[in-house]
């Protein structure tokens, strides 16, 4: 018993020995019923009347109620898709995201949005009081009031020279300082607008002779506020790490997959991706790969495979683990059995067990090539419309095993 137990748990398939072991006991003594000699306990003889072993370990005979233990079924054509599997992680589309520096270097005054927030192109982010502002607005006062003291000097020549009062180069001279001061109001005017200014302040400005030192900084696009890292009071220059605010577009998402480097080669820009993550279990996200990275990691590898996504809803999150299903190519279809009633041997073979009549079955080889959905393709072997035990499979190879 001890040297068929072994035999038996060596012949089955890995990743079937955890049920079989839990069955064992049970098929033990139901192969007693049908399978096994009895034998005499005076010096173990076969009993009067018992049938010989059946000499061909290929074919088992089972009784009426043996036969519940499997389940018999034709094999089928089935589709089986052409695709690779990898994990990743979601990520923000950097294409359409921006770090938000003032334009110039200032103190904050004022923030307006929190980390979370949706925001929309031109919406105020931050105030910031600006010393070029402040400059640049003096530069434009001192050019207005310039061109008021040229004007009003003009308008006097004009009437001195029709006295003839005054020489007409020097009328000449007054009519070229009054078109300087205009040309410098207008850079004047210019420089102020840079700072986001509108025409309707700058006006104002010029008009009421004061400074508004403020510069409000907009968002630069819509999307959500992903970082925030200044606050009221901190002194900030453009270009100067890291920015006041991080805003990025999730409309659209990015889905980085890293994809083994064995695979790498059947992976190509517009192939399709399904996309399954933790927080959304049961639903399947679909993308299209964007791009295909030109390295592989030394270490790892494995090389970088990115997909875009549509999320209207924002229901995505940046870091969320990812698997990835990417499509590599078209599917095939070919006959089809359940993995139940397909056995891995021990010696790295796989057999189906052929339904010859209600109670016989037939070991036979079979070669297996894609699996999907609990199906494995039967490339050679048996062919579509044959009746195989389709669960069950390893219990038939302990009765086999138990009569060798």
């Amino acid at each position: 018993m001890r040297i068929w137990w072994s035999s038996m748990w060596h012949g089955l398939d890995g990743r079937r020995r955890a049920v079989a072991a839990g069955a064992a006991m049970v098929l033990a003594a139901l192969i007693g019923v049908t399978h096994f000699s009895a034998k005499a306990e005076d010096g173990g003889k076969p009993k009067a009347g018992a049938p010989a072993p059946r000499p061909d370990t290929d074919v088992v005979e089972l009784s009426d109620a043996q036969l519940g233990m499997v389940s018999v079924g034709a094999v089928a054509e089935r589709s089986f898709p052409i695709q690779t599997e990898a994990v990743g992680n979601i990520d923000f589309n950097e294409d359409m995201a921006a770090q938000v520096f003032p334009p110039y270097q200032g103190r904050i005054v004022s923030l307006y949005a929190k980390i979370g927030d949706n925001v929309t192109r031109g919406q105020p982010l931050l105030t910031i009081q600006s010393p070029d502002l402040i400059q640049a607005e003096s530069g434009l006062i001192a050019a207005a009031g310039v061109l008021d003291l040229t004007t009003h000097a003009l308008e006097r020549a004009k009437q001195l020279y029709e006295l003839q009062g005054m020489a007409e180069k020097d009328l000449q001279q007054a009519v070229s300082d009054q078109q300087t001061a205009e040309g410098a109001l207008k850079a004047a005017r210019d420089a102020v607008a840079v700072f986001g200014k509108s025409h309707s302040e700058v006006d104002r400005i010029v008009k009421t002779r004061t400074i508004d030192p403020y510069l409000v900084v907009p968002s630069p696009i819509t999307g959500r506020i992903t970082a925030r890292t200044a606050a009221p009071g901190d002194f900030v220059q453009p270009g100067n790490a890291p920015a006041p605010y991080s805003v990025a577009d999730i409309s659209r998402i990015w889905m980085n997959a890293s994809v083994t480097e064995s695979d790498m080669p059947m992976v190509r820009k517009g192939q399709h991706v399904h996309v399954a993550v933790m927080a959304f279990p049961g639903r399947v996200f679909d993308g299209e790969i964007s791009t295909v990275g030109a390295t592989v990691d030394p270490q790892l590898h494995r090389g970088l495979v990115r997909a875009e996504i549509d999320d209207p809803k924002h229901e995505l999150l940046p870091g969320m683990f990812a698997s990835f299903v990417i499509v590599t190519g078209a599917p095939v279809s070919g006959a089809a059995a359940p993995m139940d009633g397909v056995v891995r041997e021990g010696d790295g073979t796989t057999t189906v067990w052929l339904a010859t009549d209600g109670h016989h079955f037939t070991k036979r080889k079979v070669k297996v090539g894609l699996q999907f959905a609990g199906y494995d393709q039967i490339l050679e072997g048996v062919a579509s419309g044959t009746q195989i035990v389709t669960k069950g499979a390893v219990f038939l190879d302990i009765f086999a095993g138990g009569e060798s």
